[in-house]
């Protein structure tokens, strides 16, 4: 058997080695037969959907370039063309980035030609951005000055913001050429920065580019733009601020002494130059962003003192006339009336610094401005007072026979303390909803006084004068009255408990005519919602008698006067006609029943509940037989109660076995359902595979087919191989043999 195979093997390799096409076929077929085999074996199915590609989130119009696929690696090429380049990383399920994307849109419009807009998509997993960045949320705004950035803006996400903050990254620095310049740039801005810069040398001096960079370094710290930088490089206006030295900067303050930065203490770099202005500036009014209704920025500034704080429409890129009025108002308030600054700092004399007197540093501040404002003081006697100022230099002595303050000042605080108010800002567009709660009822101006520590609160009136409301507040016996914020009902409903609010609670429970048992409540007190039972019979009780009011106030929506606050909930307070001055309080220890609440009124009024007040007293029997019918009533409600609920509890409890049961056979239910799924999907898994497997087996039987043919020819072509070399070796043998017989013929015949 061996034998025979070993023998069939090598003639089909001889018959291959002598037709080499027969071999590759056989070669092809196999593989063609192997390789759907093995890839129908081996895939496996993938469960999970791939994410969809990102598209644009800004329109193709905008001039913008959106890199929606989060190529980080083309923003660089793109900030190389454009001195100034915004970067607005977004994610587009953001609703934060949906709502800037129109505010970014408009200021792209309208800057498209001085600045570089980029939008890239941080959120796409493919991303580089999103392999690179690792922001905790969006939308993400950088900004880039040439080589320096970012500088990421944190301020509100509206045009007008935006546009100013990438103005002042535009233009970081101003040029100021003349004294007037210089007068109207110490004016206008509250917060100023000056550096004298000699471009003799060369073109841009290595002081000028660490001043810039300093500005560029002080608007990631400010994103209000409230510090505002220029620079001068005439030295005869430089002498205004007295800066003679080259690379010098100057930090103007209105409340203090204006200062020069101090180039042998620190050393003069962006960031040394950033530190100090931001360490040693004032203003005399601040702008916040409260994040919420309950923010922690805004309990920060209240707890510093008394605040006033004004809501006013702001426009960043646009002047704004209230706005300029509150700011005099407040440099009035800390500095006093201009009238005043001439005789109080001029006149004085300079003296040493060692000396043991009082200075004000007012003097050295104001008396160049005055000379270019007033134009009454001549400059050399300003400058001998200017000029003395320094670390160890000499100041000038004021205050030491100051009268007291003009009357037409608002609170005199030159050179002495006094009650201190703080001015704030707040855009009304942007904190409405705080404005509302603290009282305003139209969207207008709204100026309001907050003292956190004596718990005040006043609201200037349309018609009033902001000075005459400050004023007043600074009065020791302030004239002012504290505004309450109350809840207003839609509509007043009759019910036998009479609800109280801030406006009408001094017109009910001050009413001389009647007694009023007043209940203090909230939403949140769990133990004041299990009293409305209680009083709700009490009201019943005196429902017949007009002279007894049963009435409550809920203390967390209205705002109360001091005197007729409670320290704690539920509190019950009783007003007695014709003295409510001495109001009674429902003692603590004792519970809140009925009969306990009857005899407390009862104890102050001296009448019963169905008694009119001066038609006489009834016995004192007559009352007690009442009152213990009225405990018996009680105690026989208290019985049926304990007997309902122990019915309750009963029913309680088969009400909660019944819900396990529902919730046992609701999750056998939910197993059920998806086992049967399972089941279902097993199913159509299997079918599918056994489809599978028929189409496969009736290719190979298809294969086998073909195999079989293909034997078959090879069978009978080795057969025709056979008998041809069969044929052969007999004709071979006969040549041989007939060879052999002439050649023995020949032998013969010789």
């Amino acid at each position: 058997m061996l034998r025979r195979l070993r023998a069939q093997l090598r003639q089909a390799v001889d018959l291959m080695a002598r037709r080499p096409e027969l071999c590759c076929g056989a070669i092809l077929l196999s593989c063609a037969l192997i390789l759907p085999i093995t890839l129908t074996c081996s895939r496996v199915k993938s469960v999970v959907a791939s994410p969809r590609a990102p598209l644009r989130f800004f329109p193709s119009e905008s001039p913008l370039v959106d890199l929606f696929l989060g190529q980080l690696e083309e923003v660089e090429g793109l900030r190389e063309e454009a001195d100034v380049t915004l970067v607005f990383y977004y994610a587009p399920w953001c609703a934060h980035c949906i709502a800037a994307r129109q505010h970014v849109q408009q200021v792209a419009l309208r800057l498209a030609r001085q600045v570089q807009f980029v939008a890239v998509n941080c959120w796409w997993n493919q991303g580089r951005c999103r392999k690179q960045k690792s922001f905790f949320q969006y939308p993400v705004i950088h900004l880039y000055y040439r080589s320096v950035g970012p500088i990421e803006y944190r301020g509100p996400v509206h045009s007008e913001y935006l546009e100013s903050f990438i103005q002042r990254v535009c233009a970081p620095l101003t040029y100021l050429p003349s004294v007037r310049a210089l007068h109207t740039f110490l004016t206008q801005h509250q917060q100023a920065v000056v550096g004298y810069f000699q471009f003799s040398t060369s073109p841009q001096p290595a002081g000028y580019i660490i001043f810039l960079l300093s500005a560029l370094h002080a608007l990631r710290r400010d994103q209000q733009g409230e510090v505002h930088f220029a620079v001068v490089t005439n030295q005869a206006v430089a002498e205004g601020v007295s800066l003679r030295e080259d690379e010098s900067v100057y930090l103007h303050r209105r409340l203090n002494s204006s200062l020069v930065f101090p180039r042998t203490q620190r050393n003069f770099t962006a960031q040394a130059v950033c530190d100090w202005v931001f360490e040693n500036r004032e203003s005399v009014i601040h702008w916040i962003q409260p994040t919420g209704g309950k923010s922690y920025s805004l309990e920060v500034e209240l707890q510093k003192g008394p605040a006033l704080l004004t809501f006013l429409p702001h426009n960043p890129l646009t002047a704004n006339q209230l706005l300029s009025q509150v700011s005099a108002v407040a440099l009035q308030y800390h500095c006093g009336s201009e009238e005043d600054w001439f005789p109080r700092c001029c006149q004085s004399l300079p003296v040493s610094w060692s000396a043991d007197v009082s200075v004000c540093e007012l003097c050295v501040s104001r008396c160049w401005a005055l000379a270019l404002s007033l134009q009454r003081v001549s400059l050399s006697s300003c400058r001998s007072v200017q000029n003395s100022y320094g670390v160890l230099g000499r100041g000038s002595v004021c205050c030491r026979s100051v009268p007291g303050p003009p009357p037409d000042s608002i609170t005199g605080l030159q050179c002495r303390s006094n009650k201190t108010l703080r001015f704030y800002l707040l855009d009304t567009q942007l904190h409405w909803p705080l404005a509302q709660r603290l009282g305003a009822s139209a969207d207008l101006p709204f100026i309001t006084i907050i003292n956190l520590r004596d718990e005040t609160h006043y609201v200037l009136n349309r018609t009033d004068a902001l000075a005459d409301f400050i004023q007043n507040f600074s009065a020791s016996y302030s004239p002012l009255h504290r505004h309450l914020v109350g809840h207003k009902p839609q509509q007043q409903t009759r019910s036998l408990i009479q609800e109280v609010t801030s406006d009408s609670f001094l017109h009910t429970v001050m009413d001389s005519q009647k007694d009023v048992l007043l209940l203090y409540y909230s939403a949140w007190c769990g133990f004041c919602s299990v009293l409305n039972h209680v009083f709700l019979q009490l009201a019943r009780l005196f429902q017949g008698n007009s002279a007894l009011m049963v009435a409550r106030v809920n203390v967390g929506r209205n705002d109360l006067p001091w005197e007729f606050m409670v320290d704690h909930l539920p509190s019950v307070l009783f007003f007695p006609r014709h003295r409510k001055q001495m109001s009674v309080k429902f003692p603590e220890n004792t519970p809140m029943t009925v009969p306990n609440l009857l005899r407390f009124v009862l104890q102050h009024t001296g009448h019963a509940p169905w008694e009119e007040p001066g038609g006489g007293a009834e016995p004192r029997s007559l009352l007690e037989a009442e009152l213990q019918a009225l405990q018996q009533q009680v105690f026989s409600l208290h019985r049926a109660r304990e007997r309902l609920s122990q019915q309750l509890s009963v029913l309680w409890r088969e009400n909660r076995r019944l819900t396990l049961h529902t919730h046992t056979l609701q999750t056998q239910n939910a197993e059920l359902q998806e086992q049967s799924e399972q089941l279902e999907t097993l199913y159509r898994e299997k079918t599918q595979q056994l489809s599978d497997s028929v189409h496969r087996l009736q290719e190979l039987a298809d294969a086998s087919e073909e195999l079989l043919e293909e034997n078959t020819l090879l069978r009978v072509l080795l057969s025709v191989l056979r008998e041809r070399d069969a044929q052969d070796t007999q004709r071979q043998e006969e040549d041989r043999r007939e060879e052999v017989e002439g050649q023995e013929g020949k032998c013969e015949a010789s």
